[in-house]
């Protein structure tokens, strides 16, 4: 009976152990670049010995293993750019809310779920990139501007298979409507210079290399180009800083619905939304900080202030499968 006793002792503790240790790791399903995180999490377990692991793959493999994995997954939070991904996610139910006055605290409910699925991390526009060679910023205005015929054969995009320009769509529908989107983004498609290309990286350096005039990208894509090439032929153009602003996305995360540590995946959040960690993100990839009280880098403050659109960034969720139609039927491929 003794030795009965010890043993379940012996168990007992070896479990506790196994729990405690447990809550030392916090694994990250993720679906940004390894390098643009790594450095993140690593300041995070020099601060606090907690542990962090991140597994990396596309939004979509990694929503469907989280639901898939159910009760079982190891997973406690997602990490994934676009307000579009995480709306779905939280519509797919495998998130959970966050529960947290300290995010709540740190980051402006605009760049955060209604219904506190989620939050983010690190803003990006999507804005207007111009010709320094062919083009006077002077006549430039608005994302809907771009439509007119004097940027006919002039004007280039990233596929519409991309969430990012699903969002930006998503949020013009929720400002004019659907019929007139419509005709702003067929006025795109017909000023189109070249086919579209696969990511903002090439519509930038085709601005740059005169195959066209202005464009449509992500503020951290001509970030890092600039920065590789200070003689850039491009530069960044605010729009509709007359009206609602510049449309701006995000990289954000949210706590699993199953997920084994929430305590510990909490705090991280938390961390995360702080003045470190949004210091980090702002400096690795030229993004801004999602928390208002941090400031951007040296270099991305040098691009000029801007009047942000207000609009709920969940909105591009909302409205995405809608937008994507649209897309389709204007011809944007």
């Amino acid at each position: 009976m003794q030795a009965s006793k010890g043993i379940l002792a012996a168990l007992a503790l070896a479990t506790v152990s196994g729990a405690l240790q447990a809550a030392d790791e916090v694994v990250v399903y993720s679906s940004r670049i390894d390098e643009l995180i790594k450095p993140v999490f690593d300041a995070y377990t020099r601060e606090t010995g907690v542990r962090v692991k991140f597994i990396t793959d596309k939004e979509a493999p990694l929503m469907a293993r989280i639901k898939a994995e159910g009760e079982n997954t190891p997973a406690d939070l997602l990490l994934t750019v676009d307000a579009g991904n995480l709306w779905q996610a939280e519509q797919m139910g495998i998130l959970q809310p966050l529960g947290s006055a300290v995010v709540k605290q740190n980051i402006p409910s605009q760049y955060r779920s209604s219904n506190d699925a989620w939050t983010g991390l690190s803003l990006r526009a999507r804005t207007i990139v111009y010709s320094t060679e062919r083009v006077d910023p002077a006549e430039l205005s608005t994302y809907e501007a771009l439509a007119d015929d004097e940027w006919e054969g002039r004007l280039c995009l990233r596929t519409s298979k991309k969430v990012y320009n699903q969002s930006l769509t998503a949020t013009l529908i929720e400002t004019h409507g659907a019929e007139k989107t419509e005709e702003i983004v067929r006025g795109w498609v017909d000023n189109l210079a070249t086919d579209v290309f696969a990511d903002d990286n090439a519509v930038i350096q085709a601005v740059d290399a005169g195959l066209c005039d202005v464009g449509l990208v992500n503020t951290y894509y001509y970030g890092r180009l600039h920065k590789a090439d200070p003689q850039l032929k491009a530069r960044l153009f605010w729009p509709n800083q007359q009206d609602r602003g510049v449309h701006v996305n995000l990289s954000g995360i949210g706590l699993t619905r199953h997920a084994p540590h929430p305590e510990a995946a909490r705090q991280l959040v938390e961390w995360m939304t702080g003045e470190q960690a949004q210091s980090i993100f702002a400096g690795t990839n030229q993004e801004y900080p999602a928390n208002p009280a941090v400031q951007p880098s040296e270099e991305v403050a040098a691009w000029g202030e801007f009047k942000a659109d207000t609009i709920p960034v969940e909105v591009a969720g909302k409205r995405q499968a809608e937008a994507i139609m649209l897309m389709d039927r204007a011809g944007w491929r």
